[in-house]
């Protein structure tokens, strides 16, 4: 970097070292391609989420729901929080509830999880239903989901920018791989981000806040990686 560039005014460059700081990532650039509309996944490093939704800056935002107890989860931050939403916590897990109940009676055979929507005014809310017995969802839930976001937002500029949770490192509605060799394990957010992509959605994600301290692990801004990420997998220079 040019010894002309500075971040910061006085003397605040010297005094902010990356090493003094636990909850860090180190953040790589991303492959230098033909530019083109709706073919990545924007990874949203160093963002707040709830912040940036309460600013305004999304349209949707894609998170998951139960029918037990949603009050850690963020659903119950934005209905607390949106001050035009007339949802409150408790509404928002009644809702989940008749709803599979309802399909008890009338869909019993319909797949998997289901989506549900709530309008705050302001936002609108994609709330992954996670499957009635469960919990947890697997790899394969969030690829069905997915699949059904993505055209609920297809040809709905009403509904973008969309962003969405990475669903990595939850209490409640917990993400697991469902299958290989050990189907409990939490997947990883490359995996995650492949599911969502191969879905068809191409919206923002945020990274889990345990994710922060990973700062001996290159990341990338965005979805898909580098080419040359697989090259060094396969031991190519």
């Amino acid at each position: 970097m040019p010894e002309s560039i500075r971040l910061y005014d006085d003397d605040a460059d010297a005094l902010l070292s990356p090493a003094s700081f636990p909850d860090r990532v180190s953040l790589l650039p991303s492959e230098h391609t033909q530019l083109q509309p709706g073919t990545r996944i924007r990874v949203m490093w160093g963002q707040d989420m709830l912040r940036d939704v309460l600013d305004g800056k999304y349209r949707a935002v894609v998170c998951s729901v139960n029918e037990e107890d949603n009050s850690r989860g963020l659903i119950a931050q934005l209905v607390s929080l949106v001050t035009t939403s007339q949802w409150s916590v408790h509404a928002v897990t009644s809702y989940a509830k008749m709803f599979h109940e309802s399909v008890q009676v009338h869909a019993a055979h319909d797949r998997e999880p289901y989506v549900l929507k709530y309008d705050l005014d302001s936002v609108l809310i994609l709330a992954l239903l996670r499957p009635k017995g469960r919990d947890h969802f697997t790899l394969a839930d969030l690829g069905r989901g997915f699949q059904t976001i993505t055209k609920m937002i297809s040809g709905r500029p009403e509904r973008r920018p969309v962003c969405s949770v990475s669903f990595l490192g939850a209490t409640s509605n917990r993400l697991v791989a469902g299958t290989g060799s050990d189907p409990n394990a939490e997947p990883s957010f490359e995996t995650v981000l492949r599911t969502m992509y191969g879905a068809g959605y191409r919206g923002d994600v945020y990274p889990a806040p345990g994710m922060w301290r990973l700062a001996d692990v290159g990341v990338f801004p965005s979805y898909p990686f580098p080419a040359g990420l697989d090259r060094m997998r396969s031991g190519s220079s």
